[in-house]
């Protein structure tokens, strides 16, 4: 299969195209900075700025398919510039995606696109399947966005899947990576209060939902990618103590965290119990489904 991404240099990325690799299908990223990402993960590059304009039509010709998870991060303080900036690099950067797919002769048939589990907002105890609505919040809203800029491309004929990706097991980044020193001190713990759900998953399971997407006809919509069994926040954090063989009970107050991340504070201190219906029905078999193993296993 020939295969395009782009946002191959993140955490999920590097992995997706690790992945790719093994299997032998013929990998292209788009990059803004081509000849690093062709050094850095061993596969052709072509440029491309997602805010600039049309993703090139001659790199996306004759692809099978697109995964797409360039974005701005998530995992910053919150201000107005900032969030303008996340907004922008996923709606303007998949729609100008979806332009370059829909000038290339022939175009791939399938987009697999980035999204995340803030599309739901703080939703307390409530189970949240992909059926359910959006919030309406800053982080829904541009999920939402994003979202509908992907979907565009089935007026082509181009099948979409969007990937509503909670909190990565990964020690490399993400959020894993930035719990660890505290905890590994001995002083982790729960974040306000912990009753708020995590929807963790392994980085395992991310990249093989991206691929069972990718080479699954019946996929198509929203899915969600977190592990069968949410935990909530001291759980979790408990979990992890249990892993790294420290104690967890240092409790962090929400308000400690608004002061260093603003408005960002609010995915860490309300969270979702968001559950995998979709990719379970459609036969996905996680490799990593319960917390403890899946832990052990991310920290190697």
């Amino acid at each position: 299969m020939r295969v395009v991404l782009t946002g191959a240099s993140g955490l999920v990325g590097s992995n997706v195209v690790a992945a790719l690799k093994r299997r032998d299908d013929d990998v292209t990223v788009l990059s803004r900075r081509p000849e690093k990402a062709r050094e850095r993960l061993g596969v052709d590059a072509q440029g491309w700025d997602p805010n600039a304009g049309a993703a090139p039509a001659a790199a996306l010709a004759g692809a099978d398919a697109v995964i797409h998870l360039a974005g701005e991060p998530v995992a910053q303080r919150w201000t107005e510039a900032s969030k303008r900036r996340i907004r922008d690099s996923r709606v303007h950067g998949t729609r100008n995606l979806v332009a370059g797919i829909r000038a290339a002769e022939p175009g791939p048939r399938a987009l697999v696109s980035a999204s995340a589990v803030g599309y739901y907002g703080p939703r307390g105890d409530e189970e949240i399947g992909e059926s359910e609505p959006p919030g309406d919040d800053f982080l829904a809203a541009a999920c939402r966005e994003w979202e509908a800029a992907a979907a565009e491309a089935a007026a082509d004929g181009v099948r979409v899947v969007t990937v509503r990706t909670g909190v990565v097991l990964d020690p490399a980044g993400g959020a894993l990576a930035k719990m660890l020193p505290p905890f590994k001190l001995g002083i982790g713990g729960p974040v306000a209060g912990g009753k708020q759900w995590l929807p963790w998953i392994h980085v395992d399971d991310v990249v093989g939902i991206y691929l069972a997407a990718l080479d699954g006809e019946s996929w198509s919509g929203p899915v969600n990618a977190a592990a069968p069994a949410p935990a909530t926040n001291a759980e979790f954090s408990k979990a992890l103590g249990r892993a790294l063989h420290r104690p967890a009970f240092a409790p962090v107050p929400g308000f400690a965290l608004k002061v260093l991340y603003g408005d960002m504070a609010q995915i860490v201190t309300t969270g979702q119990r968001v559950v995998p219906k979709r990719p379970l029905a459609l036969g996905y078999a996680f490799q990593h489904p319960a917390l403890d193993e899946a832990l052990r296993s991310a920290l190697g």
